[in-house]
């Protein structure tokens, strides 16, 4: 693997280690954050800023995981040659390893914490990074709004059920639920369309392939 392949995740994991000293603490990124927050939330409580700069900063874990899968995914990839599913369960294992790094280390920085919680939201970041590499961003998209609107369909069928057992008012889920359901059917109809317009193409040009 040349140094162009395996220099980007390197680097990525010093700035990474920079960040989990004292200079990414809590107390030194709320100088700056916090600040900002006040000016474009002008009308939010203390207790709310506090909240947005704690948001903030797990999302940054989220993110910077994220990157550091990606980026070791595309070296595995340009400077071994691997296929994509070795490709990412390589990226993947290095980024886990490096949350649990990541958290001890920060178990010796008096102004930081080592968290558990953490390095499991960094793994899931990395593996979602890898999965998404592997399947390529549209076939990803595609089965989270799938997911997505399961969720909505199941979610919101159970919670009506609850809410009229309980005798209370389900609101918007009267609208929310039915739209779900309906965008899951039109989705499926789509899809086997989809399929069979691709089998009819495939037939008619093995047909031409005939002598």
């Amino acid at each position: 693997m040349r140094p162009a392949h395996w220099l980007p995740p390197v680097a990525w994991m010093a700035v990474m280690f920079w960040v989990s000293t004292d200079s990414g603490s809590g107390e030194h990124t709320s100088r700056i954050l916090l600040p900002l927050l006040r000016w474009l939330l002008p009308w939010a409580t203390p207790e709310a800023l506090d909240a947005a700069h704690l948001l903030l900063r797990k999302s940054a874990h989220v993110t910077e995981y994220a990157i550091l899968a990606a980026l070791w995914f595309r070296a595995f990839r340009r400077g071994r040659n691997l296929a994509p599913p070795p490709a990412a369960w390589s990226a993947l294992l290095i980024s886990v390893g490096w949350a649990a790094l990541d958290e001890w280390h920060q178990s010796f920085v008096p102004s930081r914490t080592a968290s558990l919680t953490d390095a499991l939201l960094d793994s899931a970041a990395a593996a979602l990074a890898a999965w998404i590499a592997v399947r390529g961003w549209r076939a990803a998209l595609d089965g989270a709004t799938t997911a997505l609107l399961w969720l909505a369909a199941v979610g919101g069928a159970a919670a009506l059920a609850l809410d009229r057992w309980a005798g209370a008012s389900s609101g918007a889920l009267w609208l929310s639920t039915p739209a779900a359901v309906a965008l899951l059917f039109a989705r499926s109809r789509l899809r086997r369309k989809h399929d069979v317009a691709g089998s009819g193409r495939a037939r008619g040009l093995g047909a031409l392939g005939d002598p």
